[in-house]
């Protein structure tokens, strides 16, 4: 059995490191310097708090890991978009458009694609629960379309938005498919999403972290979550105006958001590809995608009834396309339950095509 490793240092010094930077500016003016340092904390934070979400989700084994990783990530992915649309004002009123777009399509190209390609290299073939995948990809598109498709086509609002009896609606329908794809995912189907026998005895000699290390973890997690919330508050206003002074279209703002956010994450699901944990590295994909537009579009809603806001949801015809084609090429990548480096490929290629043509419209 391996030793238990103690949390390295800069998972705590990160949210720290955060939380002293945020007190300095309250001291001093937005100096570029002090900018470039809340940058690299915010993104020290958000290392830290996914790292110390992966430590408690190893202590409550799977599929409540990735949960507990899914809702790390949304939580802080809605900081990022709540702080930007509060400091922004009624001009951000597409930003949780282009960042919960931008994050399902980093995350079913990039983040999928990669593990796909990473793994498939290393083991020329790899297999997983067609069950679970196929749960997921049918709740991801079901929500995908209402919230980023469907407002393009209502009428009692002229424009690519819902009425608020609508968005209220929409808000709903999405909490409650969420909630049903969690209670499917933990409780009644849980065998779906768990790893195959060779996987699972493959970790069998990892030791689960201690309860003292679980609570260390689980303090220092919220401490950095609240990091993320309040250097994203701080940051707000540069990030704009950096996109602005590029002349970069509005989009990339919700772009550099949702990299922030997946990227982490990312990493954990590669990680898992490599070591031939594939059903690993789905689910936390997947579920992430499902928890990033099933729980932050009703927070968004929330926000933009509360402010009397307009909230922007309806793609254009181009990122429609993609988003459809995307959702289609992964339902017949991951519709056979084994998958070889060519799906990767093509997944990592819409991935490119997505961010050339949002620079490039």
């Amino acid at each position: 059995m391996k030793t238990q490793k103690p949390l390295p240092p800069w998972s705590a010094a990160a949210p720290l490191a955060g939380w002293l930077l945020l007190a300095l500016t309250q001291l001093t003016g937005p100096a570029l310097w002090l900018v470039a340092l809340l940058v690299a904390a915010l993104i020290g934070s958000v290392l830290a708090a996914v790292h110390h979400a992966e430590v408690v989700a190893h202590r409550v084994g799977e599929p409540y890991g990735t949960l507990v990783l899914a809702l790390a990530i949304t939580i802080i992915e809605v900081a990022l978009i709540v702080s930007l649309m509060l400091s922004g004002g009624p001009q951000s009123t597409a930003l949780a458009r282009d960042t919960v777009f931008a994050a399902v399509m980093l995350i079913l190209n990039g983040i999928v694609g990669l593990c796909l390609l990473v793994g498939a290299s290393r083991y020329r073939e790899q297999s997983f629960g067609l069950y679970g995948v196929s749960a997921s990809l049918a709740t991801l598109a079901a929500i995908a379309v209402l919230t980023l498709v469907l407002p393009n086509y209502t009428t009692s609002v002229v424009g690519p938005v819902y009425s608020a009896s609508q968005l209220g609606f929409v808000a709903v329908v999405s909490l409650v498919l969420y909630g049903t794809f969690v209670l499917v995912q933990a409780v009644r189907h849980r065998d779906y999403f768990l790893p195959p026998d060779a996987d699972v005895n493959a970790e069998a000699h990892a030791q689960p972290p201690s309860n003292r290390l679980v609570a260390a973890s689980g303090v220092l997690l919220l401490m950095s979550l609240a990091a993320v919330v309040l250097l994203a508050k701080a940051l707000a206003p540069a990030i704009e105006t950096a996109v602005a002074g590029l002349g970069a279209p509005k989009a990339v703002v919700g772009i550099i958001i949702a990299a922030v956010v997946v990227l982490p994450e990312g990493m954990a699901a590669v990680r898992a590809a490599r070591a031939n944990r594939l059903q690993t590295s789905l689910n936390l994909a997947l579920g992430s995608a499902l928890a990033s537009i099933g729980l932050t579009i009703p927070a968004v809603a929330i926000v933009s009834l509360a402010t009397g806001w307009t909230l922007t949801l309806g793609l254009d015809i181009k990122s429609t396309v993609l988003l459809l084609l995307s959702l289609f090429v992964t339902t017949l990548s991951l519709g056979t339950g084994r998958t070889t480096v060519l799906q990767g490929i093509v997944h990592l290629v819409l991935l490119a095509t997505y961010l050339f043509t949002t620079i490039v419209p």
